[in-house]
């Protein structure tokens, strides 16, 4: 009987690791998600900006760095800017709930 008790606990035990391991797997699946989630939006806002300051030249000289400088500047306001406008927010949610 003591060993029927024991194995019983042993399976308490294993289930409830089983259920600790799970919880953390989705949280850190979550958190990757929410990273390309934001990568994405910060790709959508840069090639927004590209468009929008094609032609921007008022800000930037016309040196032979200058494209490159501008394409640097426009990627840093992006990266900065992600998960504010809420695209990253809609499209986590929406992966999260149809995985």
């Amino acid at each position: 009987m003591d060993n029927l008790y024991g194995s019983d606990l042993a399976l308490l035990k294993l289930q409830q690791q089983q259920k600790i391991d799970s919880e953390k797997l989705q949280k850190l699946n979550d958190r990757k998600l929410k990273e390309k989630t934001d990568e994405f939006e910060s790709l959508i806002i840069k090639t927004l900006l590209d468009v929008s300051m094609k032609d921007s030249n008022e800000l930037f000289g016309k040196d032979a760095g200058d494209k490159i400088y501008q394409s640097m500047f426009r990627e840093q306001i992006s990266k900065s800017t992600a998960g504010g406008f809420g695209i990253s927010e809609i499209l986590f949610n929406f992966l999260k709930e149809n995985r």
